[in-house]
């Protein structure tokens, strides 16, 4: 049986180093999926998580339990800024060239109907911009104050982008829907 968060934590602050390895052998592979909605290439991939994981090891002492999965979501908070801080320094991350004006009324999307690994290579083909904001609004589920706070962006910025992100989806979706009727 694996070990709660809390004994996880708790075997860690006791010394255990064994443990470390423990944390990085159950957050690996998730960190690894995080990252990859934000940065498409594997290796890249593997940097962030690499990085992520010294930040999370090094700063293990400041986190606070506050219950089951709230390790997790620390690991992912962590993972989630590496991800898009190496997006700002190894890729153009442009929002300038942006106008309100084309904000229209969003459709429902069928979501539901699309496999979740389908889904995630459909947000891995949206342009960076999109991308970076989609997850941080959907996966990490920052408001639109809080994505412009963390891109250094307007907030309106953050609420165009991600509804010409979901118009984008929505396109790709319905692609998808109708090829699975062929």
């Amino acid at each position: 049986m694996q070990e709660t968060e809390r004994q996880l934590i708790e075997a860690i602050q006791a010394g255990d180093k064994g443990a470390l390895r423990r944390l990085y052998e159950r957050f690996a592979r998730y960190a690894m999926g995080v990252t990859l909605r934000y940065v498409p290439t594997r290796d890249d991939a593997l940097d962030i998580v690499q990085d992520s994981f010294v930040g999370i090891l090094t700063n293990i002492g400041t986190f606070k339990y506050q219950g089951e999965g709230s390790l997790k979501f620390w690991v992912a908070k962590i993972v989630s800024n590496q991800a898009v801080n190496w997006i700002k320094e190894h890729q153009q991350l442009s929002f300038s060239d942006l106008t309100s004006d084309e904000i229209e009324d969003e459709e429902e999307a069928i979501v539901e109907k699309v496999p979740p690994d389908i889904l995630n290579g459909m947000i891995a083909r949206l342009p960076l911009r999109y991308r970076v904001v989609v997850n941080l609004r959907t996966f990490e589920q920052l408001s639109h104050k809080d994505v412009a706070l963390r891109l250094g962006i307007p907030e309106k910025t953050s609420v165009l982008l991600f509804h010409r992100a979901k118009r984008k989806l929505e396109k790709m979706i319905k692609e998808y829907l109708n090829s699975q009727r062929i």
